[in-house]
C-alpha cells in the first residue's frame, strides 16, 4: 500500500488551493465500481485498483481533516495524516461485509488525524486513555458549557464539574487546562487584531457540529465491531451467510419473498434462517469479546 502511484501530497510550497484542485480530477466511483476495485485488492493485492479507491476518496480526507485547523499544526500535514488513514482504512476493507468505502474510511481518517493532534501535543506525558483523549477534545466545550471563561487556572468549582461531566480526575482537568492555556503552542493566543472581530486560536477547532470525542471513542469501537463481525461470520455456513449479508448488511437489503425465490424455499424458512444466523453471529461476536476483556454487548 506504502507503493501507491502518482498520489498528491499536500505541503506548503504547492499550497493547499492547489492541491484541492488536484484531487478534484479523480472521479467519484459508482457502488458497483467500488466493489470490483475492492474485490481486485482484497483478492490480488492489485495496487493499481487500490489506488484508484484512495484517490477517489481524497476529497473525504481533506474535507474531514479541515475541520481539525486551528490546533496550530500545518494543515498540510494534517490533511498528509488524514491520507495516511484512508489508506489504513483501503488497506483492510473488505466490500463482502456491504458497507461503502466512505463510511468505513471516515472513522480511520479521523482516528490517523487524532492520533497526529494528541502526537503533536506531546500527550504521552499525560497519558492517551480514552478519557484523556476525551478530556482533550472536549475541554474548551465544557468550559464554555458553565461559562468558565476565567484565564489561567479554573475555580475549584469548575474544576469539580468539568471532572464529574467528564470522567477524568481533577488533577487531570488542572492539568490538561493549564497545558492548552500555554505549555507548548497556546490556542489561547489571539489571531488578527480588528478590535471584536480578533479571535483566539482555540475559536478555530473543528466544528462544533461534530462531536470529536465520541467520534474518537465511536471509531475504536466500531472497529473492534467490524474485526470482531468479520472473523464471527466464519460460524455461518454460505446460505447462512448469503441470506443474513442480503438482509441485514447490505446498503440496499432484499426482502423475503426475493429471497424466497432465490432459494426456492418458503419465505417462513428464509426468515427462521435469517433469525438463526444473527443468532449465531451474536452469540460468536460476544464469546470472542468476553476472550478479549472487550465490551459484553457486542
Amino acid at each position: 500500500m506504502s507503493n501507491l502511484k502518482n498520489l498528491p501530497a499536500p505541503s506548503p510550497e504547492q499550497g493547499l488551493n492547489r492541491y484541492m484542485q488536484d484531487i478534484r480530477k479523480f472521479p467519484m466511483l459508482e457502488p458497483e465500481q467500488e466493489y470490483m476495485l475492492a474485490k481486485r485488492w482484497v483478492d490480488h493485492e492489485d495496487t493499481d485498483a487500490a489506488h484508484q479507491m484512495v484517490t477517489s476518496h481524497l476529497r473525504l480526507a481533506a474535507k474531514i481533516a479541515m475541520g481539525y485547523r486551528g490546533y496550530g499544526l500545518p494543515q498540510a500535514e494534517v490533511i498528509s495524516e488524514a491520507n495516511v488513514g484512508l489508506m489504513q482504512a483501503v488497506k483492510k476493507f473488505d466490500p463482502e461485509k456491504g458497507f461503502r468505502l466512505a463510511t468505513y474510511a471516515m472513522w480511520w481518517i479521523r482516528a490517523s488525524i487524532q492520533e497526529y493532534v494528541l502526537r503533536s501535543w506531546s500527550m504521552v506525558k499525560l497519558g492517551t486513555t480514552s478519557a484523556q483523549k476525551k478530556l482533550f477534545f472536549n475541554l474548551r466545550k465544557a468550559k464554555n458549557r458553565i461559562g468558565a471563561l476565567e484565564e489561567g487556572d479554573l475555580r475549584p468549582e469548575n474544576v469539580t464539574r468539568i471532572a464529574t461531566d467528564l470522567g477524568v480526575t481533577e488533577k487531570e482537568v488542572v492539568s490538561m487546562n493549564r497545558r492548552l492555556s500555554g505549555g507548548d503552542a497556546s490556542l489561547n493566543a489571539m489571531v488578527g487584531s480588528d478590535g471584536d472581530s480578533a479571535t483566539q486560536w482555540q475559536d478555530w477547532l473543528e466544528d462544533e457540529s461534530v462531536n470529536t470525542a465520541q467520534d474518537y471513542e465511536a471509531s475504536d469501537e466500531m472497529t473492534v465491531r467490524r474485526e470482531l463481525l468479520a472473523e464471527s461470520m466464519d460460524v455461518l455456513n454460505d446460505r447462512e451467510k448469503d441470506i443474513l449479508m442480503q438482509r441485514r448488511l447490505a446498503e440496499e437489503t432484499i426482502t423475503l419473498e426475493d429471497l424466497s425465490k432465490q432459494y426456492s424455499v418458503s419465505r417462513e424458512r428464509i426468515r427462521q434462517i435469517e433469525v438463526r444466523a444473527f443468532e449465531k453471529l451474536q452469540a460468536r461476536m460476544q464469546e470472542l469479546a468476553r476472550k478479549r476483556g472487550m465490551f459484553a454487548d457486542a
